[in-house]
């Protein structure tokens, strides 16, 4: 199971400084959506430079222009880039087709979708890792919910999770053993960001 440390809504130099301090304890940091329109491509690149052993995760949030902003991403450094799951079936296709051209790979992001059906169309697109994620919006009204995953269940995805994960209830969370915990406020909100994320991934066991 591995962790993956959101960078959003922080400065450049924010992002850097706390994926130094979580460094050891980190398996995927994550360049979020607001980060990516503040800085561009240029911050997928320094940070790729300076953790050249880590997987990184462009927060692309794809809805058209698959294949351009996929290349971009990748292009950029990065290993995985996302694509909503509501976008077409032509983007979604597009997206994954320049990640197997760069060998590199695509999460795809249920935000906000809750039908079986097009959970059925992903598999059938060739979708292999997906995000069960409760956007920054909707965390005002209830954090991130186990029944969540009945959407996938049945389902033969690589499957990451994301909204409101801290360490009051990721333990219940990992009990449902997803691939990936996404945690971002939890971690770079805290006072000390290297013990939190010290003491979130003992809880991935």
């Amino acid at each position: 199971m591995k962790l993956q440390l959101a960078l959003d809504r922080l400065t450049k130099e924010k992002c850097i400084t706390i994926a130094k301090e979580t460094e050891a304890n980190i398996d995927i940091i994550e360049v979020g959506t607001g980060v990516i329109k503040e800085y561009g491509m240029s911050i997928i690149r320094e940070l790729r430079t300076l953790f050249p052993e880590k997987l990184i995760l462009a927060d692309m949030k794809t809805c058209d222009a698959g294949k351009h902003e996929a290349w971009q991403a990748f292009e950029a450094g990065a290993d995985i880039t996302t694509v909503m799951a509501f976008s077409s079936d032509v983007t979604i296709k597009d997206t994954m087709q320049a990640a197997r051209e760069m060998g590199k790979q695509v999460m795809v992001d249920l935000l906000e979708v809750h039908s079986r059906a097009r959970i059925e169309e992903l598999k059938d697109l060739g979708v292999q890792l997906v995000s069960l994620h409760v956007g920054k919006d909707q965390q005002t009204v209830g954090k991130f919910n186990t029944e969540l995953f009945s959407l996938v269940s049945g389902f033969d995805f690589k499957v990451a999770v994301a909204g409101g994960i801290n360490l009051d209830n990721v333990r219940e969370i990992a009990g449902h053993k997803p691939d990936i915990i996404i945690a971002g406020s939890s971690l770079t909100g805290a006072k000390d960001p290297a013990a939190a994320a010290h003491m979130m991934k003992a809880n991935l066991q």
